[in-house]
């Protein structure tokens, strides 16, 4: 054991001399439900100014992987394991904040915790969220709050507010209680009372932010009115040739994807096209305060001398949800304007489409859509060349191995990630095994830059991604035998995940 001890040892005092002379803080931002393009240096005519400093100043990563689900992606970004391996109780598994803990670190979780235990039980030093999927942001409880009206719900969850309290239902005691700004509030409360200490500190802030229900406050609303008046084509085609003109997208290789709308604009009943104008407005300024939330924190740790010393990591969980939630909303308004603590909206398939532009299908899907969004790392003491875009794939299980390499503490997982650390060197990555998928009725696997992918029992597709980002042209019945070999790998993934076979149509 001493021999592992001094190894180990000499592992973080190897990597520290690489990456600067003490551990550096980690940040970990987690963006619910945001599209491929949703951030303005994907094209996005949101106003996203700090995120794009990020960028600007950091790496902008254009193939960044989740599972295409809530639950399926927190589980594994906290572990470093395949979803597949455990579930939304996180069993079998270590988390990042088990591991870093013992290694000096102080561990924060602000936000989101999609499942019923108490992080303070894993690993985590300070919690204040809720443990379930989507909350009324004004007032996630059962009961107006004080001056306000009832809120629409779906229904209420468990939360923990940071000391021993734990409520159910929690109705704020004030009108203006917002999610997003409470959540950054909980994190730079934590920031300010450890600054004066010598332990680097671990913050998962995970925003429920822009997932449904479509909720923000009327001054950052009013800043996006009359931005999506004309339609989902003037807005998706618009971002897709920002995306050309700025090099992110190449046209010859990612030509944009037919459109998925449910329904075409013209189409609509004028009433039903207002209604889905005030959604993205509403949608957008949801994003753009998330934005200036996360420019609090970073102007805080600025403030404090630890920005140059701190790895942020941002990126979604999924890609653009397609799903409409107001049916099993028991009471649901349609008479009543976007964005109030009496609304429950979602922004509809067709704002999903642009939400992902060039890619296909969505949230839940195996598609591009579905499981990639891009992700940003910054890190002034540690990134070489920054400005820079990485086009490598990376994938949610390669966060923990990453993490362990830069804070000498323990990978919590059994080795299917790779370290993205090479990115930080302006190297390019390289990853010997394959990645995977399955959520749903979705299923894929990537080999290289060979993609195959299906939903439900619909046949496997195969896609060439470095000559069709897009997934535009099948190649599966040209390859048959690739289709072979990448169905048994995938297959062979599931039971090494599960113990079991994979059943068809399960």
């Amino acid at each position: 054991m001493r021999i592992i001890a001094v190894l180990a040892a000499l592992y973080f005092f190897v990597s520290a001399a690489a990456f600067g002379e003490s551990k550096p803080n980690i940040l970990i931002i987690l963006a619910d439900d945001m599209g491929y393009s949703d951030l303005g240096c994907m094209g996005a005519e949101i106003k996203t100014p700090h995120l794009d400093g990020l960028a600007e100043n950091g790496i902008l990563f254009t193939q960044a992987y989740n599972t295409a689900k809530c639950f399926p992606t927190r589980t594994c970004l906290l572990t470093g394991k395949w979803f597949q391996e455990s579930d939304r109780e996180f069993v079998n598994t270590t988390t990042l904040g088990e591991v870093l803990r013992p290694a000096g670190y102080h561990t924060f979780w602000s936000g989101k915790h999609h499942a019923q235990f108490d992080p303070r039980t894993r690993g985590f030093d300070r919690f204040y969220g809720f443990l379930g999927g989507a909350i009324n942001c004004w007032n996630p409880g059962n009961a107006p709050a004080p001056g306000a009206a009832d809120p629409a719900r779906i229904e209420h969850y468990k939360w923990i507010l940071d000391e021993d309290k734990i409520t159910e239902p929690f109705i704020p005691d004030r009108a203006d209680w917002y999610a997003t700004d409470v959540f950054t509030d909980k994190g730079i409360e934590w920031l300010e009372e450890s600054a004066d200490d010598e332990k680097p500190f671990f913050l998962y802030l995970a925003y429920n932010a822009p997932h449904w229900p479509l909720h923000a406050p009327e001054e950052s609303i009013e800043k996006c009115r009359g931005r999506y008046d004309e339609g989902y084509d003037a807005i998706r085609n618009a971002r897709y040739q920002r995306q050309v003109e700025s090099g992110l997208i190449d046209p010859e290789t990612a030509p944009l994807s037919p459109s998925d709308y449910e329904f075409e604009w013209e189409s609509l009943k004028p009433e039903i096209r207002q209604r889905r104008i005030e959604q993205m407005e509403v949608y957008a300024a949801m994003m753009e305060r998330m934005d200036d939330n996360i420019g609090r924190v970073i102007a805080l740790l600025e403030k404090q001398g630890r920005l140059e010393n701190t790895l942020i990591l941002f990126l979604s969980d999924n890609g653009g949800c397609a799903e409409n939630p107001t049916k099993r909303v028991g009471n649901f308004r349609g008479d009543v304007p976007v964005g109030g603590v009496d609304s429950y909206d979602a922004y509809d398939q067709g704002w999903a489409c642009v939400s992902n532009t060039p890619l296909r299908r969505f949230k839940t899907k195996s598609h591009e859509g579905g499981i990639c969004t891009p992700m940003i790392a910054h890190w002034p003491a540690g990134i070489k060349a920054p400005g820079r875009i990485c086009r490598d794939p990376v994938h949610l299980v390669d966060f923990a191995p990453t993490v362990a390499a830069l804070t000498g503490a323990e990978n919590p997982a059994n080795g299917q990630g790779i370290e993205i650390t090479k990115a930080f060197h302006n190297k390019p990555l390289e990853r010997e095994g394959n990645l995977y998928w399955q959520w749903g009725g979705g299923k894929a696997v990537r080999k290289g830059d060979w993609k195959l992918v299906r939903h439900n029992n619909d046949k496997w597709e195969l896609y060439d991604l470095s000559k069709d980002r897009t997934e535009l042209n099948d190649l599966a019945d040209k390859k048959p035998e690739l289709v072979e070999e990448l169905d048994s790998a995938w297959h062979a993934w599931w039971k090494e995940c599960t113990g079991k076979e994979y059943k068809e149509g399960k």
